[in-house]
């Protein structure tokens, strides 16, 4: 399970990306992608507004208050117990 912040988990095994908010979202089609997401109702927001990464999977796009080297750290680390 990757813990996404506020007592949030997915499993890690549907984790298709993990982004860092702020170097991805300078891209207009990265911020098309996520307002199209939203719009479609694909976005849970566990940042509760301010999200410092996304993460991908195959049917949802999760806002995290972690950062994106930290949910990638913990990543490793569920793959290293493996």
């Amino acid at each position: 399970m990757l813990h996404l912040g506020q007592g949030r988990t997915i499993p890690a095994k549907d984790v298709v990306l993990i982004a860092d908010w702020e170097a991805t979202t300078d891209s207009e089609d990265t911020v098309d992608f996520l307002d199209i997401s939203e719009e479609e109702g694909f976005i849970i927001d566990y940042a509760e507004g301010d999200p410092k990464s996304f993460v991908v999977t195959e049917e949802k796009i999760y806002y995290s208050i972690i950062s994106s080297e930290t949910l990638r750290k913990r990543m490793n680390f569920v793959y290293n117990l493996e």
